[in-house]
């Protein structure tokens, strides 16, 4: 038998070959090495497998039981049904896509783990469970207080038997054959002062550990090292910025600043203002700036920005405004192109949907440098658009923009100042850790006169009576926005879709009032002609997906549905309630969930309906829910974490910011355990371009 190492092939491993390692290589694994960082999902264990019996509604659980009947069920949806028994109980386990599949899959009299939130219809069920085929050495295992790993599945893994059990077989045979341990960088006094073990005995332990709390030491080391490449990646940005001198300059502010500071119908606040010191000493510097303006919602952002880009214009430079949507872009482009060219300023916009005519013209202007600001969407970094002394590039919700995209509209200018803004209060931990390379200013105050927006939420059963409470809240004159997570019916996910909400609503409980439907594939001026009506009082309700929730104002609109909600994450769910309560009228929420609701899902719920504060909605977030989605480190292009918690983790995140601080610190007396983990991350660097840092 050939020895194993880390960089042999899984090709040439017992029982692999040519098809399954090219399945194994579309999921990222083509070394022994990339195999053993493929971690398991979840364990099953003797001491979290609830006797079918013993379940407890809207709690998670894995149950393990015996095939005793499986079909289709035909109603107002098809779905596959299984009913799984053990000596206590039957359970339903219950899917609404991938019918065939299912079919094939199960026979009576097999024995499966499955793993859920447990709901209640007509009995006991599990919605789309994870599940785990037991044969006689599994459930042996289980029985016996062994801890079974359950591995990420894909159908195409599955097909060449590589399911959850033939990447255990795999992954025990490598384990059971190698050669040579994984190579530990990081010094042993960095990572025992933890309680931690090795990298290759914290690898070894997340695979196959002996209990639970060996997978959480185990997973806290895997954990330090991903902050540390991920800290890493951040200080290496922030050096390369600080070499950087560039070759515009920035006279104090100017006539125009003051004439539209004046012509503004509202006076900044001293947060705002705080703000546009920051930034206005930023620009003067020599260095290129790098900053993100964060703060709650409604707290004043754009208004800042505007004044930045303004300041830019001044001093003879352009300025591109990047929004995530067309509805954002052509917001801020309507609210300030007339108070702009007020003062002399020139502005332009682009998107996607704009006809090739006024697309070619306004790149032709802004190319020659007759426009002084181009607001636009990512149609921003195609390469018919060029500038002629491109100097501040602001990007608004900066996290819903790959790292590609950034930069592509970055390196239209020479070394340009940059602006990141985002509505999502961002906590300390996530600052410091994905945006350590940039400036921040914080807006942490709203404008007067925002009142707190009253928030409820309530099961499904109780809509008659909030359709009731809209009727009402019509009557005295307001308007409301009903959400739905989804445009169209899916077969992948049992959700509210808003065009067959429209359909049914707009001609039953609604049919006495103007209803209109809005959503992302909505043509652009059709869209913007119903946003209109709406912000003009001539539709009541409006229907429509999360298109519109960010920036979208209209402050006549008092009350908001958000159906689903135990689906949206904390951040997004406030986000949206920043829609309403604009005017000076009392607003109102009614988050609608629809069983089953994860106890994950019911706390978030009860979080979002008790507190108002964004930045305390984002703390509660990170330690739900995680960074990834809501603040977006895949976007961002940082390295992935598979493993870091940065909420469980702070301690660790504080001792690996502290440890790159000695080696930059101390560079030229490191010793060679310490210039070897800085060579080391120096070469997982190599390669990526973080032109915008975790910005």
């Amino acid at each position: 038998m050939p020895d194993i190492k880390l960089n042999s092939p899984l090709q040439f491993l017992k029982g692999v070959g040519p098809r399954k390692a090219e399945i194994l290589a579309r999921c990222g694994m083509h070394t022994v090495q990339d195999l053993l960082a493929y971690y398991p999902r979840l364990y099953l264990d003797r001491t979290n497998v609830v006797p079918i019996g013993k379940v407890k509604i809207d709690e998670y659980a894995t149950i393990i039981g015996e095939v005793k009947a499986h079909g289709i069920l035909y109603g107002k949806r098809r779905r596959y049904e299984v009913i799984l028994q053990d000596d206590t109980g039957a359970i339903s386990l219950l899917w609404f896509q991938g019918i065939r599949y299912w079919e094939r899959l199960f026979k009576k009299g097999q024995k499966f783990a499955a793993t859920g939130v447990v709901g209640y219809f007509m009995g006991t069920q599990m919605v789309h469970p994870d599940l785990e085929r037991l044969d006689e050495d599994s459930d042996r295992m289980v029985h016996a207080g062994r801890i079974i790993p359950v591995y990420p599945q894909t159908a195409e893994l599955n097909k060449v038997g590589l399911s959850s059990k033939g990447m255990r077989k795999l992954t025990s045979y490598v384990f059971d054959n190698l050669k040579e341990k994984l190579p530990d960088y990081v010094p042993e006094v960095e990572y025992t002062g933890y309680g931690l073990p090795s990298y290759h005995e914290a690898v070894a332990g997340i695979h196959y550990p002996d209990s639970r709390e060996q997978i959480e030491t185990c997973r806290r080391r895997l954990s330090f090292d991903e902050l540390l490449k991920l800290q890493f990646f951040v200080y290496r940005n922030k050096g390369k910025k600080a070499a950087i001198v560039k070759t515009h300059r920035y006279l104090k502010p100017g006539e125009k600043l003051t004439w539209i500071k004046k012509m503004l119908p509202f006076e900044l606040t001293p947060a705002q203002k705080k703000a546009v010191r920051e930034i206005f000493t930023d620009l003067q510097k020599e260095h290129p700036m790098s900053r993100l303006l964060h703060g709650d919602v409604g707290c004043g952002k754009t208004v800042v920005a505007v004044l930045a880009a303004l300041y830019a214009a001044e001093n003879n430079l352009q300025c591109s405004f990047m929004a995530p949507t067309e509805i954002l872009a052509e917001q801020h482009y309507r609210n300030w192109k007339k108070p702009l060219e007020d003062v002399g300023v020139r502005v332009g916009l682009v998107t996607s949907s704009l006809k090739t005519a006024r697309k070619k013209k306004t790149a032709e202007w802004c190319a020659d440098g007759q426009l002084d600001i181009l607001f636009g969407t990512h149609a921003l970094i195609y390469d018919y658009i060029t500038f002629k002394r491109l100097g501040l590039v602001i990007i608004d919700e900066q996290h819903r923009f790959g790292v590609e995209q950034r930069g592509k509209l970055y390196a239209k200018g020479d070394n340009p100042d940059l602006l990141v803004m985002t509505a999502t209060p961002i906590p300390r931990t996530l600052t410091l850790t994905l945006y350590g390379d940039l400036d921040v200013t914080t807006i942490d105050t709203l404008p007067p006169g925002r009142k707190p927006v009253q928030t409820v939420w309530r099961t499904s059963d109780a809509l008659p009576q909030v359709y009731n409470f809209i009727a009402d809240e019509i009557k005295k004159g307001g308007q409301v926005y009903i959400i739905y997570p989804l445009i169209e019916k899916s077969e992948l996910l049992e959700l509210g879709n808003v065009e067959e909400a429209y359909r049914e609503l707009a001609r039953t409980v609604f049919k006495d009032y103007r209803v209109a439907l809005v959503h992302g594939r909505i043509k652009a001026k059709e869209r913007d002609d119903i946003l209109k009506r709406f912000r003009e009082g001539a539709t009541d309700i409006l229907l429509s997906t999360t298109v519109i929730e960010v920036g979208i104002d209209n402050p006549n609109a008092t009350v908001m549905i958000v159906e689903n909600a135990e689906r949206f994450g904390l951040a997004q769910l406030h986000q949206l309630r920043g829609r309403v309560g604009r005017g000076d009228k009392p607003a109102k929420v009614i988050a609608i969930a629809h069983k089953p609701i994860s106890e994950i899902g019911r706390k978030r719920l009860e979080f979002f309906a008790s507190e108002n504060d964004g930045f305390k909605i984002a703390e509660a977030d990170l330690m739900l829910r995680g960074p990834g989605e809501i603040f977006g480190v895949r976007q961002s292009g940082l390295p992935e974490l598979k493993t870091a918690d940065l909420w469980r983790d702070r301690d660790l995140l504080e001792g690996v910011r502290l440890l790159l601080e000695n080696i930059y610190t101390n560079y030229n007396t490191l010793d060679n355990k310490y210039l070897k983990l800085y060579n080391y991350l120096k070469t997982r660097a190599a390669g990526l371009d973080l032109n915008l840092g975790g910005g």
